[in-house]
This record gives C-alpha cells, sequence and structure tokens, in this order.
C-alpha cells in the first residue's frame, strides 16, 4: 500500500515539476530534469542526510520509470490538464502525507531523535518542491504563501504523540496522513497561510 501510494505521489510531483518546467519554457531535457528533482528530490536529500546509500530510486528503477511517464504524461495532456488539477491536487496532498511518514519511518530507523526525524519526514515531502522552484528562479512556494511544510511538521508530531500513548502503527500511518491532508486542504480551501514579516 505504501509503494501503491508512493508511487502516485511521485507520477503528480513529476507531473508538477514537468508543468513547472514548461511554463518556464525549458526544452525537453530541461522538463525531464526539473520533474525528477520535483518527483525524487526530498527522498535523495533524506537518503543522503541517513547515509542510507544509494538512495532509493537507484536501487529501485521503478520510480525512474514513473517519472518519465508522469512527465510525458504532462507533456501530451498539458491543454487538457486544467480540468484533471483538482484530481492531481488531491493526489500531490496524500503523496504529502505519505512521503511525511516514509521520511519519519526511516528516521526512526536510522536512531534518530523524533525532532531530527519529523525534521527528515518533512523534507522528504516538501524538498522537492524547494529544489524544483530553485532551480525555475523562483523564490519557493512553501516559503512564501504555501501551508505546506508546516503540515507535515505538524503530522510528525502528532505522529510521535500517538507513538509514545501506545497506539498500533497502522492506526498512526492513518491517522498521521489524515491530519497532513487535512490541514493541508484546509489551507487551501480557506486560503489559510503564515503571517509575513513586514
Amino acid at each position: 500500500m505504501f509503494f501503491f501510494l508512493d508511487s502516485i505521489g511521485t507520477f503528480v510531483f513529476a507531473i508538477s515539476g514537468a508543468l513547472a518546467a514548461m511554463n518556464k519554457r525549458l526544452d525537453p531535457f530541461g522538463i525531464f530534469i526539473i520533474a525528477f528533482v520535483t518527483a525524487l528530490g526530498g527522498g535523495t536529500l533524506r537518503d543522503v542526510l541517513i547515509g542510507h546509500t544509494p538512495v532509493g530510486w537507484m536501487e529501485n528503477l521503478d520510480y525512474v520509470y514513473i517519472v518519465i511517464v508522469g512527465t510525458l504524461f504532462a507533456i501530451f495532456f498539458r491543454r487538457k490538464i486544467d480540468y484533471l488539477r483538482k484530481s492531481l491536487f488531491l493526489f500531490d496532498t496524500i503523496g504529502l502525507g505519505v512521503f511525511t511518514i516514509i521520511g519519519i519511518e526511516k528516521g526512526i530507523a536510522t536512531d534518530l531523535h523524533p525532532i531530527i526525524s519529523v525534521a527528515i519526514g518533512t523534507m522528504s515531502a516538501s524538498f522537492g518542491g524547494v529544489i524544483r522552484d530553485i532551480l525555475c528562479n523562483e523564490i519557493p512556494v512553501i516559503f512564501r504563501k504555501e501551508v505546506y511544510a508546516t503540515a507535515c511538521i505538524v503530522g510528525g508530531v502528532f505522529y510521535f504523540t500517538m507513538l509514545w500513548l501506545g497506539f498500533p502503527s497502522q492506526l498512526i500511518y492513518v491517522l498521521t496522513a489524515t491530519i497532513v491532508i487535512g490541514i493541508r486542504l484546509l489551507a487551501v480551501k480557506y486560503s489559510l497561510r503564515l503571517p509575513t514579516i513586514q
């Protein structure tokens, strides 16, 4: 189930990166690179930081194939993707929740402190988008207006709270993902954002 949701998240993040690259009028190679770092950049950074090398996509080429398919999908259906934006946003949000949990789990498996594990989970979920925006010469969205990384952090704190209280792991996964997804959906629906400092 995790691999299935992880694959969906990777696919949608790849589409997100490809669309951002096409908006910048990059060539096909540039589009693929932006799609690749958007989909796999967060996980790559996570694996490097915890010393898990070769990183995940090098050990399992399925992720590379998913990025290729996502890139081609974005290129060939770019004019129709507007009709799919709500669905893509939903899958993107699900991917956010799943990637947060996967990152936290990898932090725990490496015997990292809970605070560091939450940071690792947040990086896994959101830093592909940070790299995408930097390469596209934009201020990363999560630093400007979106409640994105904040949802991951809250979900991570909730995860460890449930773990400390002794809840079963499967329930923790479901509830943590629900918290992250719920915060993200509510933030977008009601235009919630963190205040800026003038």
